[in-house]
């Protein structure tokens, strides 16, 4: 019997009210505009309310409905800005603690999978969970060597919620899409379930958050916890402490949004060139900003947890992506058209003037033109709305490119991270990064014997 805090009956007729209140908020925007309100207020107020009926919904559960909900948040800045407020006021909850399980569930948990003795391992442990997340919640705790851990305890019944939620909020997709101007949402929910049983194994977590653990160790700029213990069900890390970047975007100074969004960027190109995988959960919640950086307190290190969803890529992120926006800023309309039919981007049946492509891509790559760009949130919407108005020749464009199964993930990550540098208003250098890290961006100097030279 599943220990969520939620029985499955209570969390289905939830999600299932979702489309219902949708649906009755339609009829009545379309009420609002018989009698005279102009359509463009009567479909923000629309919008808004849905979105805080959402929201209000996916704060209440875990499993697949926080896990969706934490997907979306990073794309907050996309949102027209009168209904921004409450969208982030919401989503901002929902990179939050959610209510906890039951101490003994999770002593039971602990016995279960740590053995009969189990707090003999521990000097401390905080029975009041310092944090939750989607299918499981993290306790404070001193490890019986001195050193202060996290240990994550995953919910019982954690895999069967997490799908349900996720197969409930797949048969309403549709209505959920105009919540996220240009964006897909089957596409996302249906990502999120391939990934559930990687998510719940603590197994691959733990070589994952190893694997950059040991890479990072000493590194200047990022600082990933090392595993102290693991079973089924139970993942035990070094603690850290730290800013969360969600504080960071409410509250923080200029110097650390600009700090926190440079490392997260260096963090997202560098991470797959220097461990072969790539962390594919790229929201606030799971990123903390750490004072004594290369220069010293006053300096920062970005702190990096939840590695349950990685993108396993042996040879880093492909070098299709850096010849292809290298191409691009150099204006090689042609080369990048053939280089996208290659990949599948273009289908075989399908035809488009290399030109329009081009004009299609270079908003989108505006970041990488100079050398240093302002993310902002009014950015972000307005490469939204090019992309997601049906009478922009950029959305009819769009609707012909594909994307291959290859590039969902990075896809979605790199999106992610965009949102949350928008969130953040920082300024990065973000060419530097990817002339640093990104395979294929910089073009080997054949003089050089196929070294890199970076690009004026």
């Amino acid at each position: 019997m599943s220990d969520l805090p939620r029985k499955a009956v209570t969390r289905t007729a939830k999600l299932a009210a979702l489309p219902l209140g949708i649906a009755g908020r339609a009829t009545w925007g379309f009420g609002k505009r018989i009698v005279g309100e102009s359509a463009e207020l009567v479909g923000r107020e629309l919008q808004q309310r849905t979105a805080e009926q959402l929201f209000k919904v996916l704060g209440e559960l875990k499993g697949g409905a926080m896990k969706f909900g934490q997907a979306l948040s990073v794309f907050e800045s996309a949102l027209p800005e009168e209904v921004a407020g409450p969208y982030r006021a919401a989503l901002t909850k929902l990179q939050e603690a959610a209510p906890p399980m039951p101490t003994r569930t999770v002593h039971g948990v602990l016995q279960e999978r740590l053995g009969e003795g189990w707090q003999e391992l521990f000097l401390e442990f905080e029975d009041k969970p310092a944090a939750a997340a989607s299918i499981g919640q993290v306790h404070r705790a001193v490890w019986h060597d001195g050193r202060e851990v996290a240990v994550k305890v995953q919910y019982p019944g954690a895999g069967e919620a997490l799908l349900s939620d996720l197969n409930q909020l797949s048969r309403f997709s549709r209505l959920l899409g105009p919540l996220i101007p240009g964006m897909d949402i089957k596409p996302l929910i249906a990502e999120l379930k391939d990934r559930v049983s990687e998510e719940l194994d603590y197994g691959l977590e733990a070589q994952a958050q190893q694997a950059h653990a040991e890479e990072f160790t000493g590194d200047p700029d990022v600082l990933v916890p090392h595993v102290v213990h693991q079973s089924e069900q139970v993942l035990i890390t070094e603690w850290i402490d730290g800013i969360p970047l969600s504080e960071i975007i409410s509250d923080g100074t200029r110097e650390q949004r600009d700090r926190a969004g440079q490392l997260l960027a260096r963090f997202l190109f560098s991470g797959p060139a220097r461990t072969g995988l790539l962390h594919a959960d790229p929201h606030p919640g799971n990123f903390r900003l750490l004072p004594g950086g290369p220069d010293g307190e006053d300096d920062w290190r970005l702190g990096v947890l939840d590695f349950g969803t990685v993108d396993r890529l042996p040879g880093g992120l492909p070098a299709t992506i850096g010849e292809s926006l290298r191409m691009t800023l150099d204006g090689e309309a042609e080369a990048v058209y053939e280089l996208l039919c290659a990949e599948g981007f273009v289908k075989e049946t399908i035809e488009l003037d290399p030109d329009a492509v081009m004009d299609y891509l270079l908003p989108i790559i505006e970041p990488a033109q100079v050398e240093e760009f302002t993310f902002t949130r009014g950015w972000m919407r307005s490469q939204a709305a090019r992309v997601a108005d049906p009478r922009s020749p950029a959305y009819q464009l769009g609707k012909q490119l594909n994307l291959p199964p290859a590039y969902l993930l990075i896809h979605r990550v790199t999106l992610s991270t965009i949102g949350v540098l928008c969130q953040l208003g920082a300024t990065v250098r973000l060419r530097e990064e990817l002339e640093e890290w990104l395979p294929g961006f910089v073009p080997e100097d054949p003089v050089d014997g196929g070294e890199s030279v970076a690009q004026a």
